[in-house]
């Protein structure tokens, strides 16, 4: 497996973002299927790998992210990130999220004297934030509409 570090993505060039748009277009009637494809193997004949299902939806995912000329990198559901990569996913400040964690609005643990955050976590207060970010939108909506403010 190639390691790469957690904060370095993969920006792609216009080029790239251009094969990425036609690969995805051409994936996408596959996204729900095992893949077989037909790699070359050097100096032999073509050799067959069936890509699972789920790599499919994940390589669709990414392919439709360089085609908008986003950056991308992956991130295994079990990493652990400093803070500063958890501010950054969140688009939040550092101390921000220091803040949050000693709230204990969202789980870390101690190496040393920095602190680490599970990246199933961050996910997960993020998912939690969006929700109620989510609500508290619908309650003023509601509230303009009683009150007939045009929204």
């Amino acid at each position: 497996m190639i390691n790469a570090p957690l904060d370095e993505a993969v920006a792609p060039s216009e080029k790239d973002a251009k094969l990425a748009l036609e690969s995805s277009r051409r994936l996408a009637p596959y996204v729900d299927d095992n893949l077989e494809v037909q790699i070359p193997e050097k100096g032999r004949k073509r050799e067959k790998l069936v890509i699972p299902a789920a790599a499919v939806r994940l390589l669709m995912n990414i392919l439709t992210e360089m085609s908008r000329g986003n950056a991308v990198t992956l991130i295994p559901i079990h990493a652990e990130l400093t803070t500063q990569q958890a501010a950054d996913l969140l688009n939040v400040s550092r101390p921000f999220l220091v803040k949050l964690l000693e709230e204990k609005k969202l789980g870390y643990r101690k190496v040393g004297t920095h602190r680490r955050i599970l990246f199933k976590d961050l996910i997960e207060y993020k998912k939690r934030s969006d929700m109620d970010r989510g609500r508290a939108l619908d309650e003023l909506v509601a509230e303009a509409q009683k009150h007939r403010m045009g929204y």
